[in-house]
């Protein structure tokens, strides 16, 4: 009888906001760079959850929040990308770390802004 163990790894994903970054005025080559739409916008919003399906609901909230664009919502890997003015994507990033923490008790990252 062969003694080799048999290990079975799974991923449990658990629920967190892991990044929450504003770019506050962007350089036009940047957005064509990373595929968005010409620099119409005075700030992109770039948000990253687990588990990733939750994109789909903080992209939601983004809108009714502070009439922000989205840019960008990505089911598969939990990533967010909105674009406005600074403080329409201000607004929406903080109600969204709002949301998460306090409806879905998601652990949460701080906001940062560049």
């Amino acid at each position: 009888m062969d003694n080799k163990q048999r290990i079975i790894q799974e991923l449990v994903p658990g629920k967190q906001l892991t990044l929450a970054h504003i770019i506050a005025n962007p350089d036009a080559t940047l957005y064509k760079s990373v595929g968005l739409p010409e620099a119409t916008h005075t700030a992109i919003g770039i948000l990253t959850v687990t588990p990733p399906e939750t994109a789909i609901i903080i992209a939601d909230v983004a809108i009714k929040a502070a009439g922000v664009i989205v840019s960008s919502v990505d089911k598969s890997t939990g990533s967010l990308i909105v674009t406005g003015t600074v403080s329409q994507v201000e607004s929406a990033l903080t109600a969204v770390i709002d949301f998460l923490a306090g409806m879905l008790h998601f652990e949460v990252c701080r906001l940062t802004k560049t």
